[in-house]
C-alpha cells in the first residue's frame, strides 16, 4: 500500500536555543520538539521521569469517597470482592488490587468474567455469585463505568460499589455507584486525563496507603505491563509509571513474571515496552482470549516457583494455538474483504463469519486495518447473534462513530481506538451501511492514506553509538511518543534481499561509505518488487547489535521505495 511520507522540518533557531539552556544535542533538540517539548521545564520532566512528578490522587473525582468506604470495609471485615476485565490492564488491576488489601488485612475475593461465556463488564451471574458469598463491598476495574443495570441490581441487593475506570463515559449510562473513579466523568478535574485501569488503581492504592505515591514501588511493575499492554498514551504520569515499572521489571520481577520471561526467551534483556507490547502481553492476554483469565491471575500472583514455571509454559502453548487461530479467520476475512468490500463507498470495513473465535477476532481487526487502513470491525456469529471487535486509524473516533449507530446494537462500548459489539444477526448489514455513511462525514479520502511521519533525513554516517544511545532517552515508547523515524535516500542495494520469516524480508544497503544491515518485518508483497531494484529510499529506525563483543548497527524498516 502507498503510504505518505511526511518530513518533519527541523525549527533551527528553537533547536540551537534548546541546546543552549538545557545542554542536549541539537539531534535530541530536533527530536524533542517533534513530540512538541519546547521548553527546558517540559523536556527535563520528559527525559526525567520522576515519581515525584506524579500528581496527587486526591484529585481524582470520587476517590476519597472510595478510600473511606475500603478502610471500613477493612476494618469491619467485610467480604471485598475484586472484579476485573480479562485483558492484561484488568488482571493487572485484580491482582494489584487484590494483593495489597489482603496485605492491608482486608478479606479479598477476586473474579474475572470469561470472555467467551460472560463478556464484558459486571454480569447478573457474577452478581448473585457475589451476593450468595456474603459480599458486601465490590471494587471494578478497567470495566464497569457503563454497567448501569448491573450496579442497579448490586444496590438492590445492598452491596456498594467503587468503579476503578478508564473508558469512555456515556451520560445517559452512568452508573448510580458508590464511588465512580475514573477521569473522563464530568467534574473531574485531574490534570491527566489518559490513566490506564491499572494506573488508576495504583492512584487508589496511594490514595488508600495516604503516601501520595510513597512506598509502593513493588507494584510498578504491575502498573508498567498493563499501561503498556493497554495501549494508552506514553506521555505524562503513563510515561513515569512505564519507565519506572520497566526498570523493576529489569532488575527484580515477582516469581511468576520471571518465569514468563524464562518461557519467551527474555531471561537475560533489560525489558522494554516493545517486550511487553510483543511478547510478554500476548502471552498474558492469551489467558482471556481462548481459556480462563484465571490462568494468568494465578501466575501473576504465585511466589511458588514451580507453580510459575508451569503456568507460563501452557500460557505459552495457548500463545501457539492462539497464532494458529488467528492466522485461519485472517485468511478468511481478508478473502472475504477482498472479494466483496467496495472500497469506494466502504470507508470502514466491516466483515463477519460464523463461529469465528472471538478471542482472536480483535487481533484479526487490528491486522486488517494494518493491512487495508481503514477502520475495522470484525464479527463473529453464533445462531442470531454477532459480537464483535473493532479497530480505527488515527482520524476516525470509533466509539463516537458506534454511538451514532447505537439504535441497532444490543449492547456497545470502547473508546477513539477500539471498540466492543453485540448485534443481531439481521442487523448487520444495516449497521455497516450506517457506520459507512457517519465514516463518510467523519473521514475525508486523504484521511485513509497511511502518513509515516519522519523525524528527520540522515546519512548512515550519522549512526553511532553516542547517537543511539540519545535515541534511548526517549523510550518507552508508544502512544504519542513514537519510536523515532529517519529517512535516507539513495542507498545501493549490495545484494538480493532474502526472506526473513513468514513475512519478513532483509539485506545489506550502503550509502558507499557505510554498509549495514537492513530488515522489514511486515513486508507482505514488498519481496518480488525489490528483486530488479539497484537503490532504494528507506524510512527506518536504528539499532546496536552486539555480537562476540563487536558492535554493528542495523536498519528496522519502516517502509521502502525504489529511488
Amino acid at each position: 500500500m502507498h503510504k505518505l511520507w511526511v518530513v518533519k522540518k527541523p525549527q533551527k533557531v528553537l533547536q540551537e536555543k534548546l541546546t543552549r539552556e538545557t545542554g542536549i544535542s541539537p539531534t535530541l533538540a530536533h527530536l524533542l520538539i517533534n513530540r512538541n517539548l519546547t521548553t527546558p521545564t517540559e523536556i527535563e520532566g520528559f527525559l526525567h521521569c520522576k515519581k515525584s512528578s506524579l500528581h496527587n490522587p486526591f484529585k481524582l473525582k470520587g476517590i476519597t469517597k472510595a478510600v473511606g468506604r475500603i478502610k471500613r470495609a477493612i476494618k469491619q471485615k467485610e467480604k471485598i470482592l475484586i472484579y476485573g476485565d480479562y485483558d492484561v490492564d484488568g488482571i493487572t488491576s485484580v491482582a494489584m488490587l487484590t494483593t495489597f488489601l489482603e496485605k492491608e488485612g482486608g478479606l479479598v475475593e477476586s473474579y474475572i468474567p470469561n470472555r467467551l461465556e460472560e463478556g464484558y463488564g459486571l454480569n447478573t451471574e457474577a452478581i448473585k455469585l457475589a451476593k450468595s458469598k456474603g459480599v458486601s463491598l465490590v471494587i471494578a476495574v478497567d470495566c464497569g463505568t457503563t454497567d448501569k443495570e448491573e450496579i442497579d441490581l448490586l444496590n438492590r441487593y445492598k452491596i456498594d460499589t467503587i468503579i476503578v475506570d478508564h473508558h469512555q463515559v456515556q451520560k445517559e449510562l452512568m452508573p448510580n455507584a458508590f464511588s465512580l473513579i475514573n477521569p473522563l466523568q464530568p467534574g473531574c478535574d485531574y490534570p491527566f486525563k489518559e490513566l490506564s485501569g491499572v494506573g488508576l488503581a495504583y492512584k487508589l492504592i496511594c490514595a488508600i496507603s495516604d503516601d501520595t505515591q510513597h512506598n509502593s514501588e513493588e507494584f510498578l511493575d504491575l502498573v508498567a505491563l498493563g499501561t503498556v499492554a493497554d495501549v494508552v498514551s506514553q506521555t505524562g504520569e503513563n510515561r513515569i509509571l512505564t519507565k519506572l515499572g520497566l526498570g523493576k521489571l529489569s532488575i527484580s520481577p515477582r516469581v511468576g513474571l520471571k518465569a514468563l520471561m524464562d518461557a519467551a526467551g527474555l531471561s537475560r534483556k533489560d525489558i522494554q515496552a516493545e517486550h511487553i507490547s510483543f511478547i510478554l502481553g500476548p502471552r498474558i492476554n492469551v489467558a482471556g482470549r481462548i481459556g480462563s483469565p484465571e490462568l494468568a491471575l494465578k501466575l501473576i500472583m504465585t511466589e511458588e516457583k514451580d507453580k510459575a514455571k508451569e503456568l507460563a509454559e501452557v500460557l505459552n502453548q495457548k500463545n501457539s494455538h492462539r497464532r494458529k487461530l488467528q492466522d485461519e479467520i485472517l485468511k478468511k476475512a481478508t478473502s472475504e474483504i477482498l472479494d466483496n468490500v467496495n472500497f469506494k463507498d466502504q470507508r470502514v470495513i466491516v466483515v463477519w463469519g460464523e463461529d469465528w473465535h472471538l478471542g482472536v477476532i480483535g487481533i484479526v481487526a487490528s491486522k486488517i486495518v494494518d493491512r487495508f487502513y481503514r477502520p475495522a470491525i470484525v464479527l463473529s456469529i453464533q445462531k442470531n447473534i454477532a459480537r464483535g471487535s473493532g479497530r480505527s486509524i488515527e482520524k476516525f473516533h470509533l466509539f463516537e462513530a458506534v454511538y451514532k449507530c447505537k439504535d441497532l446494537l444490543e449492547n456497545f462500548g470502547g473508546h477513539e481506538a477500539a471498540c466492543g459489539i453485540t448485534i443481531a444477526k439481521d442487523k448487520i448489514e444495516q449497521f455497516r451501511d450506517s457506520i459507512n455513511d457517519v465514516a463518510h462525514k467523519m473521514l475525508k479520502t486523504d484521511d485513509l492514506v497511511p502518513r509515516i511521519e519522519v523525524d528527520a533525513q540522515l546519512s548512515l554516517s550519522c549512526i553511532t553509538k553516542k547517537f543511539i544511545g540519545e535515541l534511548r532517552l526517549l523510550e518507552p515508547f508508544g502512544v504519542d511518543n513514537p519510536q523515532p523515524l529517519f529517512m535516507t535516500s539513495n542507498l545501493k542495494m549490495k545484494n538480493s534481499p532474502t526472506r526473513l520469516g513468514k513475512s519478513g524480508i532483509k539485506m545489506w544497503v550502503t550509502d558507499k561509505k557505510i554498509t549495514c544491515e537492513a530488515m522489514c518485518f511486515n513486508a507482505y508483497d514488498m519481496f518480488e518488487g525489490l528483486q530488479d531494484l539497484n537503490s532504494v529510499d528507506l524510512v527506518y529506525y536504528p539499532r546496536i547489535r552486539e555480537i562476540s563483543g563487536v558492535s554493528t548497527f542495523k536498519l528496522e524498516i519502516e517502509d521502502l521505495k525504489p529511488n
